[in-house]
């Protein structure tokens, strides 16, 4: 693994998807995701599943608010998962603060790629 640990390794792939879902480069993210990704969906609930639906989930949330995610730690469960500590900050279009909270995201990583992620709060 080049002297890189696994959490390392899932850590800057993290990264990287936080970095494009923030940049808003939905294709970028989607290239990190197994095809058949189980993501949380945090407005409805529920998961949507594939790149499809994750990218249609997005463009649909993008319309209504303007979410900002920092991870700001990165540690691995019990169970292989790796719980990122974000700092989400959710905006109105119009500029209008509607929350600002910590949250952890929850990430199953299967054969170098994002397969799961679930929301809990922290």
């Amino acid at each position: 693994m080049n002297g890189q640990t696994l959490i390392q390794i899932q850590q800057d792939l993290l990264t990287k998807a936080y970095a494009a879902f923030n940049a808003r480069d939905i294709d970028s993210v989607l290239a990190l995701m197994h095809s058949d990704v189980e993501w949380a969906n945090g407005m409805e609930g529920g998961y949507v599943r594939g790149h499809q639906a994750v990218r249609d989930y997005w463009t649909r949330q993008w319309s209504l608010i303007d979410p900002h995610v920092e991870p700001t730690k990165f540690q691995p469960d019990e169970s292989g998962r790796v719980v990122v500590y974000v700092h989400q900050v959710v905006q109105g279009l119009d500029g209008n603060l509607i929350y600002d909270q910590m949250v952890q995201h929850i990430y199953t990583i299967e054969n170098g790629l994002i397969r799961r992620m679930d929301i809990q709060d922290s």
